[in-house]
């Protein structure tokens, strides 16, 4: 009975758990001047409004304004090994489809004397839609050890089928606002303030029937949407002569505690001896009303940037974001190994007067652990590269197009045979995670 309980158990907190884009809970590239350049710490373009708002005092006078579109694409595959698996090698790939058809960067700004304020609304944690339809292992190892066992081994994995699916989405709404002002004739400082609106759905099902008869041994399933509300203060710093630029800025931790809406969430299981009622202390947690931890860490950010001519210029640019004191669901943040360091390079050059091109270089390694990774949630360190270019189509107007791809190290997670074993099955098992990242995009800059 213990066994058919953990079952049950790990299958409702694997689905409310979310699956990220972007960093562990933070995007950064809200803007297409990051996907043609990535290092954006010490522009005074519109896009300094996020990147770098201390510098907005050395824009141009008067109103600016930018909008942005976004097309990401992104797999997110785990391959297990796994005994009971009949694939071959006992091995099976899982494979997740994550899409965000849409992602909108929308930068204001106000420049007079020695004053600037600016604002950006975007996409500032996470942001997607991911699937896997044949949901994951955490789903299918557990119920085929559980089967077998039951049996005293005759229910083999080609006598039964199992319907799983899953599908979440994870959205994170952000509005900012900048006060920047002159300090000196080299120093500026600026005070801001985010709101974040937290908007997400876990929607799942596994359903297992005997073959033939097509009798149901198992229907779990799961509907349960979240929101909330947070708030952050930031605040940011730039020294700028003549050629050279140092800008420092820092966001305050964004405490982000969701609420369960839940429309659905049940469990039958035609298997004696189990009593349905001792399962609903596992699942208080995820009934309507609940709350859950999805904070957005606190971030340093620190860049150095040089005019090397008046057509080139470069920039290098180092993150810190301290994951390890966001709260995350179950505590999850202390099984990391310590915070996120971030390191990006780039520069651009200016063709003439209407074309600009661009190109730049992202690091991003994250403090993970084995115990970090799960199957509707796991990160890979990575490489990113962008290029791109812009185009002044008029002494107003201006056109940003980029695109940058993500080179992930796959991440691999082996679990000896044991107690608790595989996903709590006794048995053996591995997994490999992986996941493939592309950015498409397009915007409009307009100088008043």
């Amino acid at each position: 009975m213990k066994r058919k309980l953990i079952f049950i158990c790990v299958l409702m907190a694997v689905m409310i758990v979310p699956a990220t884009a972007g960093g562990l809970m933070t995007n950064t590239n809200y803007h297409i001047a990051f996907d043609r350049m990535m290092a954006r710490g010490t522009t005074f373009e519109i896009d300094g409004a996020y990147s770098n708002p201390a510098g907005m005092v050395w824009t141009r006078e008067g109103w600016q304004f930018s909008f942005n579109w976004q097309i990401p694409h992104q797999n997110r595959d785990i391959t297990t090994t796994f005994p009971m698996f009949i694939d071959e090698n006992h091995t099976h790939k899982y494979k997740g489809k994550a899409s965000a058809p849409f992602v909108p960067g929308i930068f204001a700004a106000y420049k007079k004397g020695k004053w600037a304020v600016s604002a950006m609304l975007g996409i500032v944690g996470s942001g997607g839609f991911v699937k896997y339809d044949e949901g994951v292992p955490m789903f299918t190892a557990p119920l085929m050890a559980l089967l077998y066992s039951y049996s005293g081994g005759t229910m083999t994995p080609d006598k039964y089928t199992i319907d799983a699916k899953m599908k979440g989405k994870q959205y994170v709404y952000g509005g900012q606002v900048s006060v920047t002002h002159k300090i000196t004739d080299y120093l500026a400082a600026s005070v801001g303030l985010r709101a974040v609106y937290y908007d997400g759905y876990y929607r799942g099902h596994i359903i297992t029937n005997v073959n033939q008869v097509g009798t149901e041994l198992l229907n779990v399933q799961l509907d349960c949407d979240q929101t909330a509300w947070g708030f952050s203060p930031i605040i940011g710093l730039d020294f700028h002569m003549d050629r050279l630029t140092v800008a420092a800025k820092y966001e305050f931790r964004t405490k982000i505690n969701t609420k369960n809406k839940t429309n659905e969430l049940s469990a039958n299981v035609a298997v004696p001896n189990v009593d349905m009622s001792a399962l609903a202390p596992m699942l208080s947690a995820y009934q309507d009303g609940a709350r859950t931890r999805y904070d957005m860490p606190s971030m340093l950010m620190v860049a150095v940037g040089y005019d090397f001519t008046d057509k080139f210029r470069a920039t290098a640019e180092y993150h810190f974001f301290d994951d390890k004191n966001a709260k995350m669901a179950n505590d999850r943040q202390k099984t990391l190994e310590r915070g996120t360091h971030e390191f990006l390079i780039g520069a651009e050059y200016d063709i003439n007067k209407i074309f600009t091109v661009s190109a730049g270089a992202q690091r991003t390694d994250y403090g993970l652990s084995d115990d970090y990774q799960t199957h509707t949630s796991f990160a890979c360190d990575s490489y990113s590269v962008g290029l791109g270019g812009a185009a002044n189509i008029n002494e107003h107007l201006r056109l940003n197009v980029g695109y940058f791809w993500t080179m992930y190290s796959d991440y691999k997670k082996e679990v000896p045979a044991g107690n608790p074993g595989y996903c709590n099955t006794t048995m053996a098992g591995t997994d490999v995670f992986s996941r493939t990242n592309g950015v498409l995009g397009i915007g409009f800059d307009y100088k008043f």
